[in-house]
């Protein structure tokens, strides 16, 4: 009861002051009729906040996000499903889902007809133009009487994410080298010296088919080892991405930080449709979220998107070199730069001498400052061993990886083959 009178509206208690004042004039002037209006209008909103405060609704709710991964610009479709679960009826509700400001107006509801056992299903739309891992809700419901003299305030605690993955833009097939490795394991070294029974067994891993076990090269090194055959081979891919504050300029949506991340997440759509094993490392390091694809059938983007899709600028002056201690060179090195000093040019040549072969797409910072056109960063790149392309606030990302394309295979054709010289 005290907190159906601590909910009552402006209208409730506008009624309780008519009420007292009709009874104070009243009694100042002896009128009995007086009196009785205003004891009718006094008793009105504390019956009604009686009622209301004595009926305990019980309310379900189940909240459903379709789909849950959506591209920056696409829409989703949120689907509130309600049951009243207690056996009495209740007034109207006022429904109000808390929507992050990005997705847009938070929407509001007004139901009525609530009776035992009562199913409602409503929905409503969202969509972000900026990336990123949203909530939506909690939902607060508000009850209300008929007359609008009372409302109590209840709130859900669930809530569901949304994630917003950055733009991505199809590109065009463009020769790719250097990128044959294993799918799970470090290609053999004695591939080409040892036996067939060396190069097609490794060791035992948990999780391993014990129907793959090599009984006869276990009882010779005397673990169990496991037959290899059985594993594709699958190109691998590193796409790395600069997202240091000092590499780029510009803010919000607008930065050449944003358009890096969607120059990423467009790379990285195109080469795993190609087939390749992606992962993504950024410049404080390798993603955990996102290691090597193990399954080459199966084409998902999802965790690599997810992962871009919260990625923020680091402010850290160094580039991380962790991942490059790994024990296996050669594969297919996709690089997206900002600006390049020259603290960074001893991990840059690192990051060339670790592939096997290297691409780059330089994006023009100073461009996305207001300043004259010009990217450095392609020469220093091209200094040391990088195939690049410069990506400008107003050039087409597609144009680009097709102008890297062209200075892919002129590059390869530049290198060709050693011609042999006879002398005689």
């Amino acid at each position: 009861m005290r907190e159906a009178l601590a909910g009552m509206t402006v209208r409730g208690r506008a009624f309780l002051a008519a009420g007292v004042t009709a009874l104070v004039c009243a009694i100042v002037l002896d009128q009995t009729a007086l009196a009785r209006v205003g004891v009718l209008v006094v008793a009105l909103p504390l019956i009604t906040a009686w009622v209301v405060g004595r009926n305990r609704y019980r309310l379900a709710l189940v909240r459903t996000v379709t789909p849950q991964l959506v591209a920056a610009g696409q829409p989703a479709r949120v689907t509130l499903s309600l049951t009243n679960e207690g056996r009495t009826p209740n007034g109207v509700l006022l429904l109000e889902d808390q929507v992050p400001y990005v997705l847009g107006t938070r929407p509001r509801f007004v139901l009525e007809g609530i009776g035992a056992g009562w199913k409602q299903t409503v929905s409503y739309q969202v969509r972000s133009d900026v990336r990123g891992r949203f909530e939506i809700g909690p939902m607060s419901v508000r009850v209300t009487d008929p007359f609008g003299l009372v409302e109590l305030g209840r709130a859900f605690r669930t809530t569901v994410p949304l994630t917003v993955t950055p733009r991505t833009v199809v590109l065009p097939q463009i020769p790719l080298g250097g990128a044959w490795t294993g799918s799970g394991d470090n290609r053999p070294r004695a591939f080409a010296t040892g036996s067939a029974e060396d190069v097609t067994v490794r060791e035992y891993r948990r999780g391993d088919e014990l129907r793959r076990v090599h009984w006869r090269s276990s009882a010779r090194v005397g673990e169990l080892m496991v037959r290899r055959e059985e594993q594709p081979w699958q190109s691998r891919a590193t796409l790395f991405l600069d997202n240091r504050a000092q590499s780029h300029r510009g803010h919000g949506i607008a930065s050449s930080l944003e358009a890096a991340v969607s120059a990423a997440a467009s790379i990285a759509v195109h080469l795993t449709h190609r087939g390749f094993a992606v992962r993504l490392v950024l410049a404080t390091g390798e993603d955990p979220s996102s290691a090597w694809h193990v399954r080459g059938a199966e084409l998902n983007t999802g965790p690599l998107l997810e992962a871009l899709a919260v990625v923020q600028s680091a402010r850290q002056a160094h580039l991380d070199t962790g991942w490059l201690a790994e024990g296996g060179h050669g594969g297919l090195t996709v690089a997206v730069f900002g600006d390049v000093d020259s603290r960074d040019l001893p991990v840059i040549r690192r990051m060339q001498h670790h592939a096997g072969s290297a691409l780059a797409i330089a994006l023009d910072t100073e461009a996305w400052a207001g300043a004259a056109a010009g990217s450095g960063a392609t020469r220093a790149l091209a200094q040391q061993g990088w195939r690049s392309a410069v990506l400008g606030p107003r050039d087409r990302l597609d144009a680009v990886w097709q102008e890297l394309g062209h200075s892919s295979a002129q590059s390869s054709r530049a290198v060709g083959h050693p011609r042999q010289e006879v002398v005689g």
